[in-house]
């Protein structure tokens, strides 16, 4: 789901479906040791208090995949603050995408990750980004960019995150 008003999608909204506890779907999204083995592989840091920071670090390889494609990316290619911390129900914290100047210049976002504990061992993981003025990092979040070589967003990164916890093995490595 998306709220879009005018040209800019404001508010993006995902859910999955996952066979895992919301143990095991909160530490696939707090703990580096899980980050590195889906989506973008990036090494995440929170220090989960509210006003605690929040960074991802880009691995080796995220860094050997930008310089083939022409582009050199910081050590840090995100940051932001805890906002609230509620484990293993959510997260919600600040969102400011650093690995291009004329994003790293939009707003600071918002993201929200809630995940609910279902029937049969199943729990749902709903992502919320509100991307308020930030109409560049909404294209690439949203996977609008993917056939530029910006990847598939918020929507890849749960599904391989889905695909990690129930099977073991991410499909995007």
């Amino acid at each position: 789901m998306t709220t879009t008003t005018g040209t800019s999608t404001t508010t993006q909204i995902y859910r999955v479906y996952i066979k895992a506890t919301p143990e095991a779907i909160w530490e696939a999204i707090t703990k580096p040791e899980w980050t590195e083995r889906y989506g973008y592989t990036g090494l995440v840091d929170y220090d989960l208090r509210p006003g605690g920071a929040y960074k991802v670090r880009a691995t080796e390889p995220f860094k050997a995949a930008s310089v083939a494609q022409g582009y050199q990316i910081p050590d840090v290619i995100i940051e932001g603050e805890v906002l609230e911390a509620d484990p293993p129900r959510k997260l919600v914290t600040t969102f400011r995408m650093l690995m291009d100047p004329g994003i790293a210049a939009e707003p600071v976002t918002r993201v929200t990750h809630e995940i609910k504990q279902g029937q049969d061992g199943v729990c749902s993981l709903t992502l919320i980004h509100e991307l308020e003025g930030a109409p560049k990092l909404a294209a690439i979040v949203g996977g609008a960019l993917e056939d530029q070589g910006a990847g598939g967003g918020h929507a890849w990164v749960l599904s391989d995150l889905k695909t990690l916890l129930e099977t073991g093995k991410p499909f995007a490595n």
